[in-house]
């Protein structure tokens, strides 16, 4: 058995956990559904699938693909449908997780693609550290909510909230409406500054003719 060659697989897989532990981390300080562990599992066994079949001769084109295949079925499993918003989640959080297997391809792969994985690797850090101050600042001028409200049914009831979205500055998008007997319920899609929100749902919440109220 060539040792020289055994300890710089064993130093690749290292390198490989420490670069899934720096992702993961982010992930994981943000309670996200694939965190520490999951991103550190794919970027070994990425790093992992490749060294066993550069040993094999294999294909390294197909080393990709087989790799990106495999990592489509786990973004699969981390992207859902919020019911209670309607909006769909985990799209960053399985993006993360490709482009670590793609970091642990490279790690495998070895010196050749040592410098464009860590500049890589600087990116998606700088990517999911840094940026997100700016996606803070962004989404409070540019919120999205979902409002539900039921109250009882008199004609222009549901229009009358909807001039009062245009009130307070917030632009609302009619969606699903149900009338059952005396009561009307009309559900929204707003969007404007969180701060706006904020004061529309201090009016809502103390809107006498409101029976029901979901935000």
């Amino acid at each position: 058995m060539d040792l020289e060659f055994v300890t710089e697989d064993i130093l690749k897989l290292l390198i490989s956990a420490g670069t899934g532990a720096i992702i993961g981390f982010e992930r994981e300080y943000h309670s996200k559904s694939a965190g520490l562990r999951t991103m550190i599992l794919i970027c070994v066994g990425s790093t992992l699938f490749t060294l066993v079949s550069i040993k094999l001769g294999s294909d390294p084109s197909r080393i990709a693909a087989n790799i990106v295949t495999g990592i489509g079925f786990v973004g699969g499993g981390i992207i859902f449908r919020d019911n209670s918003s309607g909006r769909i989640t985990g799209i960053t959080t399985a993006a993360t997780a490709w482009v670590t297997a793609a970091l642990g391809l490279c790690v495998g792969v070895g010196k050749d693609l040592y410098e464009t994985g860590f500049f890589a690797m600087l990116l998606v850090i700088f990517t999911l550290y840094v940026l997100v101050p700016l996606q803070v600042r962004i989404k409070r001028r540019n919120l999205i909510r979902t409002y539900r409200i039921v109250c009882k049914y008199t004609n222009g009831t549901l229009r009358h909230y909807e001039h009062l979205f245009e009130k307070f500055n917030l632009e609302a998008e009619r969606n699903m409406q149900t009338k059952t007997n005396d009561r009307i319920s009309g559900t929204w899609t707003v969007r404007g500054s969180e701060k706006n929100h904020e004061k529309i749902i201090k009016s809502l919440l103390n809107d006498p003719d409101i029976m029901e109220f979901d935000f």
